[in-house]
């Protein structure tokens, strides 16, 4: 499987928001997070602020996380959001307090960093009842959109992984290219 990161040098793809919304619309993430407006959520391998500029106005506080400076630098020029905070680390080693996240979101991102090590991470860091959001590359796909197909997961890859590690799912959803998963910490 995968476990790189995209191409920095490539960021400006990240801003196409004909092509990002066709796999995942603003109103379905939103759906998927159901915010009520004073969540502290985490945007995993957030890259320009794609989406992360579409969750921020729906609640109190955003950690854009992303392992690439160059990822932020991006997002600092287009300019982010208040409640926007910029954090530079890996998904497997989270800078959050035990129990300090309501929600956490993946877009197109999880075969970049599914791992052991980040699921516990993400159980730990999330509340009890937090929600966790992974929209990915579905193994199923063409590989014609996206990383190689050998990169991907599919949702039933995910779903059991996420319920190893105390996770709840809640949701599952596989379309042509990509797959839905809500899930929530016990």
């Amino acid at each position: 499987m995968g476990h790189h990161t995209f191409d920095a040098d490539r960021a400006d793809k990240l801003e196409e928001a004909q092509r990002r919304y066709r796999f995942l619309s603003a109103e379905e993430l939103l759906w998927a997070l159901s915010p009520d407006g004073d969540e502290t959520i985490a945007d995993l391998g957030s890259g320009t602020g794609f989406y992360t500029d579409d969750v921020a106005p729906t609640v109190d506080h955003v950690y854009a996380v992303d392992i690439q400076d160059a990822m932020h630098d991006y997002y600092r020029e287009k300019s982010v959001p208040e409640n926007v905070e910029l954090v530079t680390s890996g998904i497997d080693d989270l800078p959050f307090d035990t129990d300090s996240l309501d929600a956490a979101f993946s877009t197109m991102t999880y075969h970049e960093f599914a791992s052991e090590r980040a699921l516990s991470e993400l159980s730990r860091v999330l509340a009890s009842q937090g929600t966790l959001v992974i929209v990915d590359w579905a193994a199923s796909g063409s590989g014609s959109h996206g990383p190689p197909v050998d990169e991907r997961y599919s949702a039933t890859e995910t779903t059991s992984a996420l319920r190893q590690h105390g996770f709840t799912v809640e949701f599952e959803a596989v379309r042509p290219e990509t797959f839905l998963v809500t899930a929530t910490t016990d």
